[in-house]
């Protein structure tokens, strides 16, 4: 129980599903019937507005945190990230939305919030540049991965945490699977850019 109790938290942590709840409470809507019809945080913004936007995006990234953390009030012998890691498959596969969940962002951004916090800021800054620059959310979610590719290889080398690296490595790969849509439109020029 020590080891399947923290998993099983983990991923209900993860299927919250906040985008479906949020709209369906507060607004009357069901977001997978709006826009790109996904479970995020983008596509609360661009369907429900700021407002839930933002609530979104800090109830996915608490997600991750709060899996991430578990060790702290839990005794188990599971590494922090592997719960981090676990909560975003609930994230994209949800038990309470059918298993048809999120793009793993946010939710990835709450493990390096719980895991190392300077870390997270460092991605909210590298995000909102690329963000800046491209205009486009899914491409600047693609670069964040890529940069924390980097990043986390170049650590895990000089310090020798290559738990961290891998798990990013495994999480930046989900990102960039769960964009390939995206990227599809981004090659045609359809992609919809965000107004500053």
């Amino acid at each position: 129980m020590d080891i399947l109790l923290p998993v099983i938290i983990a991923y209900l942590l993860g299927s919250i599903p906040s985008a479906l709840w949020i709209g369906n409470i507060f607004y009357k809507t069901d977001i997978r019937t709006k826009g790109s019809g996904n479970l995020g945080a983008t596509n609360t913004f661009r369907t429900l507005g700021a407002k839930a936007g933002i609530v979104v995006t800090v109830l996915d990234i608490l997600k991750g945190t709060a899996a991430t953390i578990l060790p702290l009030v839990m005794v188990t012998p599971v590494h922090p990230l592997i719960l981090g890691l676990i909560a975003v498959v609930g994230h994209m596969f949800p038990v309470f939305a059918k298993f048809k969940g999120g793009k793993a962002v946010a939710t990835s951004g709450g493990i390096l919030l719980g895991y190392q916090w300077p870390l997270f800021l460092v991605a909210v800054v590298v995000l909102l540049i690329a963000l800046k620059i491209t205009k486009m959310v899914s491409l600047s979610s693609i670069i964040l991965a890529i940069v924390f590719i980097i990043y986390t290889t170049i650590y895990a080398i000089n310090t020798g945490d290559y738990p961290f690296m891998i798990v990013i490595i495994i999480l930046a790969s989900f990102i960039i699977y769960r964009h390939r849509a995206n990227i599809s439109r981004i090659r045609n020029g359809t992609e919809p850019k965000v107004k500053w």
